[in-house]
């Protein structure tokens, strides 16, 4: 007797929790400070309205090249294309946590293979790559494709499209901090969309890019320029703009 009394207690408990969990305040749970701030999204390809434009089709004035002098690329028709053996080029502003877009394109025609295939990188601070490559029908190594943290993480899948036409990276970025003493407190992650598909989901990045051996980090300050490669293929880019966040 006394067993089903006890079910009888629990049952009638369990079937009275929704009418007791609504006598609260609501207002107890509401935040409404800080109140988010109105950023106006941009139409179609067109950047939010918070955004750092890094070229707009007209110029390089943002950037420079690795000696500070002006960029060499050749600006034409609304792209910049990367023009060999001039070297890289970099952003004058610097930038830790950000989101980046940007559109590259490698050459309609095909040239070469593996790593010699429309190549270039986009090297965040200047020291972690995301790997701009032709992969369409192109194999190399997994970890040096396009989208790749280069040797460090194979993308999720391969979203090229085939060459000559434009492709899209939505690359969300946050920055490594260190310690007084030089030492890692906590490291890079990124987040990067290629053509819409996600490839890299909060990845962390084991430290600067290294071609060979282990990458390892060095300290740095929390922002640093954005640097795109000369590998000496040319790759066009356009619409790029960056949020710091």
């Amino acid at each position: 007797m006394m067993r089903k009394k006890t079910i009888i207690l629990v049952l009638f408990a369990l079937a009275t929790l929704p009418s007791i969990a609504q006598q609260g305040d609501p207002r107890a749970t509401e935040v409404w400070d800080p109140e988010p701030v109105v950023v106006t999204p941009g139409e179609g390809t067109l950047p939010p309205s918070d955004a750092i434009i890094l070229f707009d089709g007209k110029n390089l004035d943002a950037w420079q090249n690795e000696k500070g002098e002006a960029a060499a690329w050749k600006v034409s028709d609304g792209t910049f294309t990367v023009v060999a053996k001039t070297g890289g080029i970099k952003t004058k502003q610097v930038f830790g946590d950000c989101q980046l877009h940007l559109e590259w394109r490698s050459p309609a025609e095909v040239v070469g293979e593996g790593q010699g295939r429309g190549n270039s990188g986009i090297i965040i601070q200047g020291k972690y790559e995301i790997q701009v490559l032709d992969s369409y029908d192109n194999r190399t190594y997994s970890n040096g494709q396009a989208a790749s943290v280069y040797k460090q993480h194979i993308p999720l899948v391969n979203a090229c499209r085939k060459p000559g036409e434009w492709q899209t990276y939505e690359i969300i970025f946050k920055a490594p901090r260190f310690k007084n003493d030089g030492s890692l407190e906590s490291p890079a992650y990124v987040t990067v969309i290629h053509n819409g598909v996600l490839v890299q989901n909060h990845v962390e990045i084991k430290g600067s890019v290294a071609f060979i051996g282990q990458p390892k980090y060095t300290k740095h300050n929390l922002k640093e320029p954005l640097v795109l490669q000369d590998h000496g293929n040319p790759v066009s880019f356009r619409n790029i703009w960056i949020r710091e966040l």
